[in-house]
């Protein structure tokens, strides 16, 4: 059986993430097939005092799976282990893609009830960093863990639930790679189910003015704008019935607007707007203008997921939802007094509140202002001034996108935190999981 490939990993040995915005060098290289092998890896590391950190997609902006240590990919780790029908509850291998639940899923009927629109990320590195879709009805996918299976920095097995070892359950359902090594997860699914999705242009205004109402009212809303121009483009999609017709994007349309304008004809601005940046505003204005409404109805895997081929780097933030309009204007004051000139969108979602420590949306609803950089331009001192209007607002960094935030302030806006804290240095208390990223996120 050939070994799966790393993912970032060059034949030079030098490992990037997606975005290249982290690089290094892992002395060792570990893609095992069964927990003893793990286990294994794990008493290396703490023989020689090195670290182990996994990786998944590598699509984390942050450098949370970096190591100068050993290097594990759980892509071995892929399918479903048991399903069971009566409470809809499924048990996955803990490297399973994004991209391959929904046809792991068909046989049985059942769906994710919610995803993001980027869906290259492993199971385990989905849900320890929180990562979410949009709808207030519906959490990120840590909220949708009912239990899962570790393996400690020690080399010990645990399996955790809400009754079983749950500190260390709840700690582990957003555990930034720092606790053990995930092995399976057992999410709580749906009943298979169709979306009928409505992308349209709308006025910035009004979009803002609406959102937090719509919000309550919509499946699932999340809207893009264009810097410097009054435009929004909104995505609505309303869920219904698995035995309604599809009426998907014709192919004309996908290869047109998805691919060729969507990622062709925008990389290709997004390279003129960074060798020029003063034609960045006229840019966007003219892609504004270009934005066209359509409306189709898929599978929901198809409709909550989108082709993103032009590489970025991203910070995204998660504020209290009736803050919204608030942080927005904020933002976007920021935005368009820098000197910077922006070609990405910003992007804004929100989710339900949920009860992981180290979740987003941990204990509130949940608004999330996304912004980006093309992977081409200098994006730190950007970030830097957008960070901190996120930062005065009480704002909680995506833990797998680009922030700067330390244990100090993640203690004041995570009630939880310190719970986590204890539940790290009870089962690493070497440090095997850490690494410098981590190290200053958790203060450790």
């Amino acid at each position: 059986m050939k070994t799966p490939r790393i993912e970032g990993l060059g034949r030079n040995g030098t490992w990037r993430n997606w975005a290249a915005s982290s690089i290094a060098v892992p002395q060792n290289i570990s893609v095992p097939a069964d927990e003893d092998e793990i286990i294994a890896a794990l008493g290396s590391a703490n023989e020689t005092g090195s670290t182990l950190k996994v990786v998944g997609g590598a699509h984390s902006f942050t450098p949370i799976a970096a190591t100068t240590g050993t290097l594990m990919s759980l892509d071995r780790f892929s399918g479903i282990i048991h399903v069971d029908l009566s409470t809809n509850q499924v048990r996955f291998k803990a490297g399973t893609r994004l991209r391959d639940i929904g046809r792991l899923l068909l046989p049985y009927g059942l769906a994710l009830a919610n995803m993001g629109d980027i869906d290259h990320q492993s199971l385990a590195g989905a849900i320890s960093t929180s990562t979410h879709g949009t709808g207030l009805g519906f959490t990120g996918f840590s909220g949708m863990v009912t239990a899962l299976r570790i393996v400690l920095p020690t080399g010990e097995v645990r399996e955790c639930n809400a009754q079983q070892y749950p500190e260390l359950f709840q700690a582990a359902r957003v555990g930034l790679g720092a606790l053990g090594v995930l092995t399976e997860i057992t999410l709580q699914c749906v009943p298979r189910f169709k979306l009928l999705a409505r992308e349209e242009p709308e006025p910035l205004a009004g979009m803002l003015e609406s959102f937090v109402d719509r919000v309550v009212l919509t499946d699932h809303l999340e809207f893009y704008w264009f810097p410097y121009t009054q435009t929004a483009l909104t995505k609505t999609n309303t869920r219904l019935p698995e035995n309604t017709p599809v009426d998907p994007v014709p192919w004309r349309s996908r290869i047109l607007d998805d691919e060729l304008m969507g990622n062709g004809a925008f990389a290709l601005l997004c390279r003129l707007g960074a060798k020029v940046p003063a034609t960045v505003p006229s840019i966007n204005k003219l892609a504004a203008k270009a934005l066209a409404a359509r409306t189709y109805t898929d599978q929901s895997e198809h409709v909550f997921v989108a082709p993103r081929r032009v590489r970025f780097r991203e910070m995204e933030y998660a504020v209290e939802l009736s803050a919204l309009p608030t942080v927005f204007a904020a933002v976007r004051r920021v935005l368009e007094s820098c000197p910077e000139r922006i070609t990405f969108p910003l992007e804004v979602r929100a989710t339900a509140a949920d009860d992981t420590w180290l979740g987003t949306a941990s204990g509130r609803q949940s608004a999330y202002i996304a912004v980006h950089r093309y992977a081409g331009e200098p994006s730190s001192e950007f970030f830097k001034k957008i960070e901190e209007v996120f930062i005065h607002y009480g704002g909680r960094p995506h833990w797998g996108k680009l922030h700067t935030q330390g244990a100090g302030y993640l203690a004041s806006t995570y009630p939880r935190f310190d719970d986590f804290l204890a539940q790290r240095d009870a089962v690493d208390p070497s440090g095997v999981m850490l690494n410098e990223h981590l190290g200053h996120v958790l203060g450790r």
